[in-house]
């Protein structure tokens, strides 16, 4: 996948791994472009090859009003995802529709989701994270979710997602030094630009609402048609939409 030029501020892209090159590339991409899905698939299987705590991943996304998932590294992780949807409720639908991380560190000890709860046991499961995932737009396309056999491993990868998501939320693991673990910490890593990126692209979209009076849709929209008017990529076409913001957008 070719490399955007924009680097977020503090960012280290000369040193970055393929997972989070994958990640920040979803936050830089259009949430409507064909590249999505293929974004996802790389994210989930890199994800479970890299991530020591993670057996298996796997993605869901809405479709035709449904859940779906649409990547997998295994048909375990499916056949927890399906138990979700068969349900109509579960981790990995809360994480997509509430936009926030939720984890379940123990799942012979829930009770919220029976039919998630015996599928992930039966398969040896014990713990289990789901990652909202964000594009262009800003706000949650897919989870991301990740399956465990071990939960005193996956509790400190947890400690870390939230760390991104929600930086002033106490953590149980607050003082533990980084992970040993070098795929989480590429995880992590890749969060965290992902994050700076969407913030670029987000104040760029408040500075044309403010311009236009237009609503968060019409601006992205706006920012699409201009990034695609000057063959340019969102990301940089926001950053250089933020970087001159005593300008009118061309138009008004």
């Amino acid at each position: 996948m070719p490399k955007s030029p924009y680097s977020p501020p503090g960012s280290r892209r000369e040193v970055r791994g393929a997972l989070a090159d994958a990640l920040v590339g979803l936050a830089e991409t259009p949430s409507d472009a064909s590249l999505i899905d293929d974004l996802l698939q790389r994210i989930v299987q890199l994800t479970a090859d890299l991530v020591a705590p993670v057996s298996y991943a796997s993605v869901t996304r809405t479709r035709d009003g449904a859940p779906t998932t649409v990547a997998m590294s295994s048909e375990i992780a499916l056949a927890v995802d399906s138990a979700q949807y068969a349900d109509q409720t579960g981790p990995c639908l809360d994480a997509l529709d509430v936009g926030v991380p939720v984890a379940v560190p123990d799942i012979a000890a829930t009770m919220a989701w029976p039919r998630f709860r015996e599928a992930a046991l039966g398969l040896g499961l014990r713990a289990s994270l789901s990652i909202p995932l964000f594009a262009g737009a800003g706000v949650p396309v897919a989870a991301l979710n990740l399956y465990g056999h071990d939960p005193d491993m996956m509790a400190p990868l947890t400690d870390r997602v939230w760390t991104v998501y929600d930086p002033e939320r106490t953590r149980t693991g607050a003082s533990d030094p980084p992970s040993s673990d070098p795929g989480t910490e590429e995880l992590i890593s890749g969060l965290i630009e992902a994050f700076a990126v969407r913030a670029v692209i987000q104040q760029a979209l408040g500075m044309i609402m403010h311009q236009r009076r237009s609503t968060a849709e019409e601006a992205y929209l706006i920012l699409r048609v201009k990034a695609a008017e000057t063959g340019r990529s969102l990301i940089e076409t926001a950053a250089s939409t933020r970087h001159h913001d005593d300008r009118p957008i061309p138009g008004t």
